[in-house]
C-alpha cells in the first residue's frame, strides 16, 4: 500500500504561524536544518548559549531513534509503528529504518506543527508492500491520536504496535497531567507492543545550563520539565517491562546497533529506554 499522506492533512489546519517558536522547528536548528524561522532561531540560539552541548543532544537524539527503531523492526518483530512528536523530517526517519529491515512496515506520524506535515507530505514516501502515514494532532490528546480514522486505517491495534515519544514527553508540565496521557496512549496498545521514549534531564549538565535552556524555551512560550532517570521510567514506562539496559543516558543504550558517540554525560543530558506491555 502506497503512503496515505495526501489524505492526512486537511487544508484548514495547515496554517503556519513564523512568529511563534515551535518545539519542532527549534529541534530542526539543532540539528542543522533549514526548515525554521526567525523566531525559532532566536530561542535556540539562546539554549546554546546556556548549554552548548544541546546539538550533541539533539544528533544522539536521533541516533537512539533509529538503534530503536532497528531492534524493534529486527529483533522484535514490530512492523508497526507510531511517532509522537515526529518533528521535522530528516536523515533515517522511522519508517525508512523500519522498511529497511521489513518493507511491509506502517508507520503514522504525528505532530501539532502544520509545517512538520507539510514536509512529511512532500518528502516521505513508503515502500510500495507498507504504509506511511501523517496526522496533525497533539500529544496532550491522545484520544485523538488514538481515535483517528487514519491512525486506525494504518495500524492494526489488535497487534503490537511500537509506540515512540522521541523528546517530547519533557514538553509535559505538570498541569497537563502526563501519567494520564502516557497512560491513556499505552493502554491502547495491545499486549506485545513496546513504547520508546528519551527525556531530557538536568541531571548532568551544571545548574546554570539546565536553568538557562528552560528559560530559554520558556520565554519563547514553550514549556519545559526536565525530569530525573528515575522519574522518567515511573512516568514513561509503569506498567512495563524495560528491555535491557534499561533507563539510561543515551548513548549507552544498545550503541551496537548504529551509530552513536562517546559524548559527555554533561552533553547528552538525555535518558532514554525501550519497555514491552506484557
Amino acid at each position: 500500500m502506497a503512503s496515505h499522506s495526501e489524505s492526512a492533512i486537511p487544508a484548514a489546519v495547515t496554517a503556519i504561524d513564523p512568529t511563534k517558536p515551535h518545539s519542532a522547528r527549534i529541534y530542526n536548528y539543532f540539528l542543522g536544518g533549514k526548515d525554521n524561522f526567525a523566531a525559532d532561531r532566536a530561542v535556540a540560539e539562546q539554549a546554546i548559549a546556556a548549554w552548548p552541548g544541546i546539538r550533541v543532544a539533539a544528533r544522539e537524539n536521533r541516533a537512539f531513534i533509529g538503534r530503536a527503531v532497528r531492534y524493534l523492526a529486527a529483533e522484535a518483530g514490530i512492523d508497526q509503528f507510531l511517532d509522537i512528536g515526529s518533528g521535522l523530517p530528516t536523515a533515517s526517519n522511522v519508517h525508512e529504518v523500519a522498511q529497511g529491515i521489513n518493507p511491509a512496515a506502517r508507520v503514522v506520524y504525528v505532530d501539532n506543527d502544520p509545517i512538520v506535515h507539510s514536509h512529511a507530505r512532500a518528502l516521505l514516501a513508503s515502500t510500495p508492500q507498507g504504509s506511511c502515514a501523517y496526522i496533525q494532532a497533539d500529544l496532550r490528546e491522545p484520544e485523538k491520536i488514538i481515535g483517528s480514522p487514519l491512525v486506525r486505517e494504518t495500524l492494526d491495534f489488535s497487534r503490537p504496535v511500537a509506540l515512540i515519544l522521541a523528546a517530547v514527553v519533557h514538553f509535559l508540565i505538570p498541569a497537563d497531567d502526563p501519567a494520564r496521557i502516557i497512560g491513556t496512549l499505552a493502554g491502547a496498545l495491545p499486549a506485545g507492543s513496546y513504547l520508546a521514549a528519551s527525556h531530557g534531564t538536568d541531571e548532568y549538565p551544571p545548574p546554570e545550563s539546565a536553568d538557562g535552556v528552560s528559560s530559554a524555551y520558556s520565554g519563547g512560550g514553550v514549556s519545559v520539565c526536565l525530569r530525573t532517570a528515575d522519574e522518567f521510567g515511573r512516568l514513561v514506562f509503569a506498567g512495563l517491562e524495560l528491555v535491557p539496559p534499561g533507563v539510561v543516558m543515551t548513548t549507552k543504550w544498545r550503541p551496537e546497533l548504529g551509530p552513536h558517540s562517546d559524548a559527555r554525560p554533561s552533553d547528552v543530558s538525555t535518558n532514554v529506554g525501550v519497555a514491552r506491555k506484557p
